[in-house]
């Protein structure tokens, strides 16, 4: 079973005192365009977003498809905790071989380029000139250690010297940190249309 998992727990501090993934982008909240990416691919069996901050105000206001919400008790404990719970998610009721993972503070992230991703052996991930980022390829190797993993360290040692995938330019692909990353993307947005 292919699966993906959208890592979307963190408090977001630096955006301010509500949650970032409920800031609107186009007319949706921002953590909705990474659950459509992921929904988006055929391939991908099931799908699970792991909670933390804020869940029960975004748990009522995101369409999450069908995609399966899950909330990590240990959430500010650090980004290891929530891949740990989305992986216990996703093989509790089955044999996984691959985990496609992104993040839900990433909404240029589409459906497209989380396909090119399928079929990859586990330990790849993307790059984005040259540097390291999102999608990632988890196999049962890296599935086993990150259960080891602690605090806020995700998979990126786990996937070091795994292969890579360049993505392009890391602006096409920024996370929203701040209010202003966001209104970057929408300024990109705009230029666009």
């Amino acid at each position: 079973m292919i699966c993906g998992l959208i890592l979307a727990a963190g408090a977001g501090t630096r955006f301010g005192e509500r949650s970032k993934l409920l800031a609107d982008l186009e007319g949706r909240p921002l953590l909705e365009h990474a659950v459509a990416a992921q929904c988006g691919v055929c391939e991908l069996e099931r799908v699970v977003v792991v909670l933390g901050a804020s869940a029960d105000e975004i748990l009522q206001s995101v369409d999450f498809m069908r995609a399966e919400p899950v909330v990590c008790p240990r959430w500010g404990e650090g980004q290891a905790y929530s891949l740990r719970c989305g992986i216990a998610a996703l093989t509790a009721n089955g044999d996984v071989s691959r985990v496609i993972v992104t993040l839900g503070d990433q909404p240029r992230i589409g459906s497209e380029l989380i396909a090119r991703f399928v079929d990859e052996p586990p330990g790849t991930r993307a790059v984005y000139d040259g540097r390291p980022g999102h999608p990632v390829v988890l196999g049962p190797a890296q599935m086993r250690a990150i259960s080891g993993l602690r605090g806020d360290r995700g998979a990126r040692e786990i996937l070091q010297g795994g292969p890579t995938i360049e993505c392009g330019s890391s602006s096409a692909v920024r996370d929203v940190d701040t209010p202003e990353d966001l209104e970057a993307i929408r300024h990109e947005a705009r230029a666009v249309v």
